[in-house]
């Protein structure tokens, strides 16, 4: 099948299907909704900005390197796909792909603990390990709705500033990265900040980390070093990888 491609276009292919059987193997799924999405790079498409999104209608462990859907910002799909893709998703994945720079990944889910954070007033509370890794990372973008009304671009974009970690008010959680890896372990520790949250708040009130502590946390943290060659989610990823490959290799095809 990857003859069908070209080489790097059918790298992107195999990292993103992988991850969205990731997310699967972590529980990370909404039926048939929600979406990760990826652009592919400049050897593949030029000056044009082309991303791969899930076939609309398929579970994530369903989708494949090859049944990936290339379109362009105007959602045109590029590779002749007979599947659909969902217009909630290309509509928000293109807003980003199209207004940052640096957003090769987009994810975004509708987990349990993101969505029960999206609800709450105030939001992600600096209180745990998991959320004061990132300090002044987190931005917040207010409900509008179904995000399928193009007129609604620039406010998340406006809302999003150049904030990777994005809390979507009463919806759910959103990262974006330079590269897959990255997007994955913004969102992760997004996720488990969500996680330990919803968990102590039913217990009491959380203790407070000061915001000195949680600058201090971020800028320690490994999973957002790109210094080294395992940073910026690159180890964890792989590893993650690994797992799904002793579970299915099906992505692969």
């Amino acid at each position: 099948m990857s003859h069908q491609f070209h080489p790097d276009e059918w790298a992107a292919r195999l990292e993103l299907a992988a991850c969205y059987r990731i997310f699967a193997m972590l529980g990370w799924t909404e039926m048939i909704y929600n979406h990760i999405t990826a652009r592919l790079p400049a050897s593949v498409c030029g000056t044009d900005k082309q991303f791969l999104i899930n076939p609309f209608g398929l579970h994530y462990t369903e989708v494949t390197a090859s049944n990936l859907v290339k379109i362009n910002l105007q959602g045109e799909v590029l590779d002749g796909s007979p599947h659909p893709i969902n217009p909630a998703g290309y509509v928000l994945h293109s807003t980003i792909h199209a207004g940052i720079d640096n957003a090769h990944c987009v994810m975004h889910t509708h987990t349990t603990a993101g969505v029960a954070v999206a609800c709450l007033r105030g939001g992600l509370v600096q209180s745990n390990f998991y959320s004061a890794q990132l300090h002044d990372m987190v931005a917040y973008h207010d409900f509008e709705g179904i995000t399928i009304h193009a007129e609604e671009g620039p406010r998340v974009l406006h809302s999003i500033g150049n904030k990777p970690a994005v809390i979507l008010r009463n919806h759910g959680l959103l990262s974006w990265g330079r590269t897959v890896p990255e997007a994955f372990a913004i969102l992760w520790t997004l996720q488990r900040a969500c996680e330990i949250q919803m968990a102590t708040l039913s217990m009491g009130q959380p203790i407070p980390v000061p915001a000195h502590i949680a600058q201090k946390c971020t800028r320690d943290s490994l999973q957002f070093d790109d210094q080294h060659g395992g940073g910026a989610g690159v180890d964890v990823f792989k590893a993650l990888v690994r797992q799904v490959d002793r579970i299915d290799t099906s992505y692969q095809q």
